[in-house]
């Protein structure tokens, strides 16, 4: 997400803060609404969906504000990381969440061939990150937002709409980062 955000030439700094807000929207979620210690697997996707969303929804809003509003990229995402952070410490009251079902624990700390899930989601999104940005129109529209957005702009690309959509991937894979 963060390779497609700056070869369109912008940077995104609060995605160590929408990680953050993540992991809290999801574990708050599991804690109070799925049941805690005893939360169907089902309420614990539920979490995880929450996390992501809310961090695909702050990448939008970031892409809106570049876009719509021509506020600077690390003025925004400077401003998003702060308020990203004072969200999840607000909703985790400062503490770390520890009433999660020890299964969720089966993404972030387990492993299949000896090989650790998170090496293996890492490869799954390398070879889509790959095949988008080198094989698709998507891909080559932020390419040529990089090299010069108003000559995408007058070839016929949305530069808007592709920032945004640069934008709500980095945010909702800084979610998934978080889960």
């Amino acid at each position: 997400g963060m390779t497609m955000v700056i070869i369109s030439t912008g940077i995104d700094l609060s995605v160590g803060s929408l990680i953050a807000l993540s992991s809290m929207c999801a574990s708050v979620f599991i804690r109070d609404i799925g049941g805690g210690v005893e939360a169907s697997l089902l309420m614990m996707l539920c979490g995880c969906l929450l996390g992501i969303a809310v961090c695909a929804f702050s990448g939008s809003f970031v892409g809106v504000m570049v876009t719509a509003f021509k506020v600077p990229p690390f003025i925004v995402t400077l401003a998003f990381m702060l308020m990203a952070r004072g969200v999840a410490l607000r909703l985790g009251d400062g503490q770390s969440i520890n009433a999660l079902p020890d299964s969720i624990s089966w993404f972030g700390a387990r492993d299949t061939l000896a090989i650790p899930h998170q090496v293996i989601l890492m490869v799954v999104l390398y070879i889509i990150a790959h095949f988008v940005m080198s094989k698709t129109v998507f891909g080559r529209h932020v390419y040529a937002i990089g090299g010069n957005a108003e000559a995408a702009r007058l070839s016929g690309i949305r530069v808007n709409r592709t920032l945004i959509i640069v934008y709500t991937i980095c945010g909702a894979l800084a979610g998934l980062g978080g889960v």
